[in-house]
């Protein structure tokens, strides 16, 4: 007999909490859906209390996600937890999620509170949450850094007042595989009442050990639910990899004896749609995603795998979704193939205009390039997330010219709210023209603090180019990605997505990771 492993996934909380990496609604549903074909067994869908955004994100998942529970953080206080739950109120399955630090650190520095005041407030919390849910996780912020004795007096209290799940997060990424496994079995055996709830980890990789203590956690400490994140995204140096901990765990079934119920093969879809959205690219090495996980460049390597695929491959690529790129549309294709393909995807159109200004939009592309993949119906979507009536800034046409010996010399033409303006400017090169001439009207002030270029499908020079832009100003960190053949375009593409981005004025609270 086997156990089941529950996959608890973050990607549009603590994932979205990467500076740059904050989505819109359309974003995240589109993300959520990918995730309930993914069959991950919790979503946390948003921290419903940060701003009206969040909240709306939050209900607009409820709503729609049938065969995931749907989770929303909250803060160990009445008004976030009343938030989360009238959030969740559509949802099949509902979670809250609560939190309050129990770090000697934290509760002196950050929450200036003595610890029978953390204590009271963790219990009462949960009590209240579990009078409006009957699903509730709890957190104890930099769970791994508190002292032991307060933390099984908290633990055993909210388990008491209801608490179904208990996570354990190592928020700082400070923990030891061993160290950390043995900590949550310590806490195990210590609490009287720990096995009326179900035991959860939740790393982060400052050392590079997200994942393997989140492994430690549920061989050595007896966890159940592990929390992660599609391509490990989040702040710092991000969350344990949902894809490296699923892999491991069905890879390594002799070992720890657990099941998953996740669909493998639909963790590289995840992780493209991911990337695509946020403009965090995959690092071509990264275990089980990245563009050379499964190559083979070595001749002993290759001869190997020709002889027998064992020999170097643990896993088969195709098992978590790799496949060669099939072309699945032409000019020639027809508005009802191009909606079924949609679907296929997971890309729901909320409307009729929608759906026809992206048909009108992959006629354009396919009039310019012969040959369409699945990454760029993905990235020309994309593209259409920001619909017109919320889209500040939009790109209608760009000239430039580049000559060996000459100064680059672009103009762009742009709408700012529907109005029409005309941008010239010389640079250093194209891009840096081009963006000017954006500049010469909008006077940002923005820095940036990142342009990286990324082609959508390899092996050809017709291949979209995915272009990232990332700006700060006034404290705020945003991304914008923008798509084309034409790199230039894309870029002036991205620029405008990143300025439309930082107009919104999205209020952001932090939250525990």
């Amino acid at each position: 007999m086997t156990d089941k492993l529950i996959i608890f996934d973050t990607t549009l909380r603590d994932g979205e909490q990467s500076p740059g990496a904050s989505m819109t609604k359309e974003e995240k549903l589109r993300i959520a859906r990918q995730l309930e074909r993914l069959r991950v067994d919790v979503i946390e869908a948003g921290f419903a209390a940060s701003s009206n955004g969040d909240f709306e994100a939050v209900k607009a998942i409820a709503d729609t996600i049938k065969d995931s529970t749907v989770c929303s953080l909250a803060r160990a206080n009445d008004r976030d937890i009343a938030r989360a739950a009238e959030a969740l109120k559509g949802a099949q399955r509902a979670r809250i999620h609560t939190f309050i630090a129990t770090s000697p650190l934290h509760m002196e520095k950050k929450l200036r509170m003595t610890p029978d005041q953390v204590y009271e407030q963790a219990r009462l919390a949960v009590r209240y949450a579990r009078n409006l849910c009957p699903d509730v996780e709890f957190s104890p912020e930099d769970g791994y850094r508190s002292e032991i004795d307060f933390l099984c007096r908290v633990l055993e209290a909210v388990i008491d007042e209801g608490a179904t799940t208990i996570n354990i997060p190592d928020t700082v990424g400070y923990a030891i595989p061993e160290l950390y496994g043995e900590f949550i079995r310590t806490l195990r055996e210590r609490i009287p009442n720990s096995d009326k709830a179900i035991w959860s980890v939740h790393c982060h990789n400052d050392l590079g050990m997200a994942v393997a203590n989140s492994l430690a956690g549920v061989k050595i400490g007896g966890a159940r639910q592990v929390e992660c994140t599609i391509n490990g995204l989040g702040e710092r140096a991000g969350n344990c990899a949902l894809e490296e901990v699923v892999m491991a765990v069905k890879t390594r079934r002799d070992y720890f004896g657990l099941e998953v119920g996740i669909d493998t093969t639909q963790i590289v879809p995840a992780s493209r749609l991911v990337s695509q959205t946020t403009g965090f690219v995959v690092q071509p090495n990264k275990a089980v995603v990245g563009a050379n996980a499964f190559a083979h460049a070595s001749g002993i390597h290759q001869d190997g795998v020709l002889k027998a695929r064992d020999t170097y491959e643990i896993m088969r690529a195709e098992d978590v979704g790799w496949s060669a790129n099939k072309i699945v549309l032409g000019k020639l294709s027809g508005r009802n193939a191009f909606k079924q393909r949609l679907q296929e995807l997971g890309i729901v159109m909320e409307s009729e205009s929608e759906l026809n200004a992206a048909f009108a939009k992959f006629k354009e592309l396919a009039d310019r390039k012969a040959e369409i993949f699945d990454e760029d119906i993905i990235a020309l979507v994309g593209d259409e997330s920001v619909t017109p009536e919320k889209e500040r800034y939009a790109l209608v046409s760009l000239w430039q010219h580049s000559e060996t010996g000459e100064r680059p010399h672009a103009r762009v033409v742009f709408t700012i709210d529907g109005r029409e303006y005309v941008g010239e400017a010389d640079g250093n090169g194209p891009v840096d023209a081009s963006i000017k001439a954006i500049e010469s009207h909008v006077k940002s002030g923005a820095e940036l603090l990142l342009y990286s270029v990324n082609a959508i499908t390899s092996g050809s020079t017709e291949s979209q180019g995915e272009v990232t832009i990332r700006l700060q100003h006034g404290g705020r960190v945003v991304n914008g990605v923008g798509a084309d053949p034409d790199i230039v375009v894309a870029s002036a593409k991205a620029y405008l997505a990143a300025l439309t981005k930082l107009h919104s004025q999205v209020e952001r609270v932090a939250a525990q990771g």
